[in-house]
């Protein structure tokens, strides 16, 4: 696993189109994953990366695949095998989707929650305190 600097890496966080952007030819992904371009066969081969390909059928990797990469070196180094890193994988991906749901849903809960709070608002009409009904309670007792 490499940890310098990507080349021609921009300073600024590049959007999800440019992270896609298939850039690399597989000798270059495989030096900046710090893996042999074999390996990276071996590794689409499972399932376990996609990379793009060109009309001519070479493959070309993206930012994306460069940083998934890097997930399947930091696992494979902690002692998983393939079966086990795609699964760990597949399951990350499956989390990243039911955070995104659950946040789409406490959005919508709390939109209407809101709605709702602002209709109480509308419904409730203020009485002043002498219509308001007051119920014989323990007292005094009346003399008869």
């Amino acid at each position: 696993m490499s940890n310098q600097p990507r080349p021609n890496q921009p300073s600024r966080k590049p959007s999800a189109s440019e992270r896609n952007r298939a850039l690399y030819v597989i000798s270059v992904a495989a030096e900046l994953a710090g893996v042999h371009a074999q390996t990276l066969r071996i590794y689409e081969r499972k399932g376990l990366l996609a990379p793009a390909r060109t009309s001519g059928g070479s493959r070309r990797y993206s930012d994306r695949d460069i940083a998934m990469l890097d997930r399947i070196s930091q696992l494979t180094s902690e002692g998983l095998n393939l079966a086990g890193v795609k699964r760990v994988l597949e399951l990350e991906e499956r989390v990243a989707l039911l955070e995104r749901r659950l946040a789409e849903a406490q959005a919508e809960t709390a939109a209407l929650v809101a709605e709702t709070h602002r209709h109480y608002r509308r419904d409730l009409v203020p009485l002043p305190p002498t219509d308001l009904i007051r119920r014989p309670g323990p007292g005094p007792a009346a003399s008869t």
